[in-house]
């Protein structure tokens, strides 16, 4: 009668999202955040708001960043070991843009993110052609971060936010040259992921080419069935 053996015990969901830039990672990251009610832990947006605000971490990001370099492991694994510390984390998290090298992998199991046993990784995968389309035709605000493109989500107003009007500019990462390169990156520094948490998670291949909505039922479907 009420005591401690009768008390359930609370679902910790710990999620990664792998997969080559553009493959709409981040899209189905912050809606599964929304749907499951736990914390999204993006890298790119505490990148991007470290580097507005003048933080030390931006200082040290922004002139990778410039230059379109990936950003130094040790500091990544510093950030995002910080962030999932914080009491918003403590039933679960979702990583979107980390980890994306097996240095980074190891530095969040020791930094407390436990075993890959305890993860959920979601692996999405894009043909490349598609990739190049996706990315190349990304437009962005730069006062409120919302992201348009230019075929499959154009602003109402060409070239202006919706939100603010304000002019949209092309991030120099998503202009053709530095997405061959990010891809290239990718294939080099990111994919050996897959073979690392495919024996050690629980992980599951998602087919992104499709419609986000078929893709996120997806998401769902898996996380309901506790695969």
């Amino acid at each position: 009668m009420g005591g401690v053996e009768d008390v359930e015990p609370v679902s910790i969901e710990r999620i990664i999202f792998l997969g080559p830039p553009g493959a709409g990672k981040g899209t189905q990251a912050g809606r599964l955040a929304a749907e499951r009610r736990i914390v999204r832990v993006s890298t790119g947006d505490m990148l991007r708001d470290a580097i507005a605000e003048g933080t030390p971490v931006g200082r040290q990001a922004a002139p990778h960043i410039d230059k379109g370099d990936l950003v130094p492991d040790d500091l990544l694994i510093d950030m995002v070991g910080e962030r999932i510390r914080q009491s918003d984390c403590a039933n679960g998290y979702i990583l979107d843009g980390f980890p994306r090298t097996l240095r980074q992998a190891q530095g969040l199991e020791a930094m407390g993110g436990g075993p890959p046993s305890g993860f959920l990784v979601f692996d999405v995968e894009v043909p490349r052609e598609e990739l190049l389309k996706r990315l190349s035709g990304r437009r962005w605000c730069p006062t409120c971060q919302s992201t348009y493109h230019v075929d499959k989500n154009p602003p109402t107003r060409a070239g202006l936010c919706n939100l603010d009007s304000t002019p949209l500019i092309q991030r120099e990462d998503d202009k053709k040259v530095a997405v061959a390169r990010r891809l290239a990156e990718y294939d080099e520094r990111t994919k050996p992921l897959i073979g690392y948490y495919r024996d050690r998670s629980r992980f599951h291949t998602i087919d992104g080419y499709r419609p986000a909505d078929v893709v996120f039922g997806d998401l769902v479907t898996i996380l309901e069935a506790g695969r």
